[in-house]
């Protein structure tokens, strides 16, 4: 039952009046005893935050991956983690071996580029490369639990619906980036702070999903403690004139939980990254072998996550992002 519950809360935790009698329902379960079996997971690590994952383009915000070849990693790493915008930052095996994901709000006072300017600045870094995304192919992390998915999938994507945001959208996307609470109505709160009931609530979180502000509303576990004690960044020279067919192709295996086009350089000719999740690094290599067999790249490397230096969702239009700023444009 943990593994068929962690299954389902990563594919989408319902935005309901019950949501955990919503899960009871399908598991064959009593509320309370699903509950208290959400609690166990929380308390043993294994479930990380259940909230919203809101797309962080869509949102106005610029990002990108980026990575550091930094000489004294734990100053770098301080440095780049105090930044709101950063949301992923690990050590990989690798000449650049401090790799992170950042995001400017709209109308960032110092832009992307000068922000990782200042970063490499303060972490005594010389040398490093940005690497936005060119194409998303697909990002939706859901690890197999179960044990149960064929080894390929569909990877959907729908059309969005264009929808301005009006001023209470923001307070909305603010209340659902908080991690949920393991009681009857999680959602409790934000319904009595908009004074209205939940069938506003389930009707305005499918607009925001419907005009693609919101990718879905989903549990995102820590790996090692759910079981997957390896996690590599593989990165694939490929045919530029195929990169998106090929992209395609490496999307649809289940193990890949993100795959992108991002731009190249003289010292970095791997143009297709994915990221690939398994129980040990002999799966990783079972699945990236299928993928280099399929797609036949120039060349293709490994660079596993050695240390995690931080991982969280960003909390998007926080007052943090303009007073980071502040320190440095004046």
């Amino acid at each position: 039952m943990d593994r068929e519950l962690l299954d389902l809360v990563q594919a989408s935790f319902p935005v309901v009046q019950r949501p955990f009698l919503e899960l009871a329902k399908k598991l064959g379960l009593s509320e309370e005893e699903v509950i208290e079996l959400y609690k166990k997971l929380k308390n043993e690590g294994i479930i990380r935050q259940t909230s919203a994952i809101f797309d962080t383009k869509s949102l106005g915000y610029d990002s990108s991956l980026v990575a550091f070849k930094a000489k004294d990693i734990e100053k770098a790493a301080e440095v780049v983690n105090a930044h709101p915008g950063v949301s992923h930052n690990y050590e990989r095996d690798h000449d650049f071996n401090l790799w992170f994901t950042i995001a400017v709000p709209p109308g960032s006072k110092l832009g992307l580029q000068k922000t990782v300017e200042i970063l490499a600045q303060e972490s005594g870094v010389k040398e490093y490369i940005l690497l936005p995304t060119k194409k998303m192919f697909k990002i939706k992390v859901h690890l197999d639990t179960t044990g149960k998915r064929a080894k390929k999938e569909h990877v959907e994507h729908r059309k969005k619906i264009k929808m301005p945001l009006e001023p209470y959208h923001f307070k909305l996307i603010s209340m659902l980036q908080e991690d949920i609470k393991p009681v009857k109505e999680p959602f409790k709160a934000i319904v009595e702070s908009f004074k209205t009931d939940y069938q506003w609530l389930e009707q305005e979180v499918q607009k925001l999903q419907d005009a693609g502000y919101m990718r879905r509303f989903a549990t995102i576990l820590r790996h090692r403690k759910a079981g997957f004690n390896a996690n590599a960044m593989v990165v694939w020279d490929v045919d530029e004139s195929k990169a998106s067919e090929i992209g395609q192709k490496v999307a649809q295996f289940s193990a890949v939980s993100h795959c992108y086009l991002r731009p190249t350089y003289p010292n970095w000719p791997y143009s297709l990254f994915s990221m690939i999740h398994g129980k040990s690094k002999e799966e990783v290599e079972e699945v990236v072998q299928e993928i280099a067999k399929e797609i036949e790249p120039k060349e293709y490397r490994y660079l596993y996550s050695m240390r995690e230096f931080k991982k969280e969702r960003i909390k998007y239009f926080s007052p943090e992002f303009h007073a980071w700023e502040e320190r440095y444009a004046g």
